[in-house]
């Protein structure tokens, strides 16, 4: 696709955080959560980033709707008025970014407070945006909710988030993330902690409101069936850096680094009848603190040779039709 369809372009994004320092000293030992990542989210896609707990899915998302800060790097937001660089925003122009870029949290337990009623929960950011008059947020909350299907919106405007189940909660923290209309919705696992029941559901409204209201999504899944449900690419993620990306259906289908043919070969297959040959991978996930420069995945990877322990974590190339993957044996 052309460059100027680019919504988000991710350029050497990175992430440190401090081990054992104290107020009188600086720590030299650092978590390296997300490690020199490079990513481009095209207009109205989804893009799922999909990999293992803390492998960087959740920092990637923080940093991209600036809830931290990155250690250095770019992520750029390509708007109608030019290019944005997100990670140098401060005050009214960072208020401003939190308009075109939202984020709905995995847990809608958590991420609500229990004293404000569902009206406040999702008029909130219209008041700090200073949108609309107190008529035009009560009409504007009361549409976006019967279009989460939480409907007659009269019925749960005014109830509180322990009157609500948890797809109920999930609908309303959906609906608290599109009120500002934005261009981009970093999703964290939004369907992990709901009902079986209810998930499809919820990835179903979610596909809709994108449609709707043409809404780009980063969604951050450990799922790879939800993923193939509800994006168009997937990036495929271990210790802070992308080690394969490409449309959905490709990875899916044609898996090149050996990480992300493990990750598949630990999906379940419906038919008891089929059998699939398991992905030899050693040990257990790598401790991300001051890693070893040089692949990510070497302590594990069943085919790793002497080029990959001598040399830098590989960068993404492109292995043709798109398909990028960081491996020197692929």
């Amino acid at each position: 696709m052309a460059d100027d369809n680019i919504l988000v372009g991710i350029s050497e994004l990175s992430k440190l955080y401090p081990v054992g320092s104290g107020i009188f000293s600086q720590s030299d030992v650092f978590v390296h959560a997300v490690s020199k990542l490079n990513l481009n989210i095209m207009r109205g896609e989804s893009v799922g980033l999909v990999g293992e707990s803390g492998c960087g899915k959740t920092t990637t998302g923080k940093l991209l709707t600036r809830l931290v800060d990155p250690t250095e790097g770019m992520i750029e937001l390509h708007t109608e008025e030019g290019v944005v660089d997100i990670a140098s925003l401060r005050g009214k122009d960072l208020k401003r970014f939190r308009r075109r870029v939202q984020m709905i949290f995995q847990d809608p337990y958590e991420s609500m407070n229990p004293r404000l009623s569902i009206y406040d929960t999702v008029a909130e950011p219209l008041d700090v945006q200073g949108i609309g008059t107190v008529v035009e947020r009560e009409e504007r909350v009361a549409k976006l909710l019967e279009t989460v299907d939480l409907a007659p919106a009269t019925s749960f405007m005014f109830r509180y988030p322990h009157e609500l189940s948890g797809g109920q909660r999930q609908r309303v923290a959906i609906a608290r993330a599109l009120v500002v209309e934005p261009d981009f919705v970093v999703a964290d696992e939004p369907t992990s902690m709901l009902d079986v029941s209810v998930r499809t559901g919820v990835m179903h409204l979610m596909q809709d409101l994108a449609e709707f209201l043409e809404v780009t999504y980063l969604y951050i899944t450990h799922d790879l069936a939800v993923a193939r449900y509800m994006c168009d690419k997937i990036s495929v993620m271990y210790l802070g850096k992308i080690v394969e990306s490409a449309e959905t259906e490709e990875v899916l289908h044609n898996a090149l680094h050996p990480y992300t043919k493990a990750l598949l070969s630990a999906v379940p297959i419906p038919d008891p009848t089929m059998t699939r040959a398991p992905v030899e991978i050693k040990g257990g996930v790598s401790k991300p603190i001051n890693p070893i420069p040089r692949c990510r995945f070497h302590e594990r990877c069943p085919i790793a040779q002497k080029i990959c322990e001598d040399n830098d974590h590989p960068p993404l190339e492109d292995k043709g039709a798109g398909h990028y993957v960081a491996c020197y044996l692929v």
